[in-house]
């Protein structure tokens, strides 16, 4: 599993993901919140699989 996001990406994925499961905690959104466990792991592993058929990676250090 070689990492694929990026240092920017990651931020923005963790953020929405706290954010979302935050909502959801405080009663602001229903349980549909809690699909921002998604982008938080996704942003702490640094590896989406949604990438992998596209090739695509924001990961500077990737190899291709």
């Amino acid at each position: 599993m070689q990492a694929n996001i990026g240092s920017s990406d990651r931020i923005i994925r963790i953020s929405v993901g706290v954010a979302l499961i935050g909502a959801s905690l405080a009663g602001l959104i229903g349980a549909w919140g809690w699909v921002g466990v998604v982008p938080l792991a996704t942003g702490v592993f640094r590896f989406c699989p949604a990438y992998l058929p596209f090739g695509m990676s924001t990961c500077k250090t990737a190899n291709k």
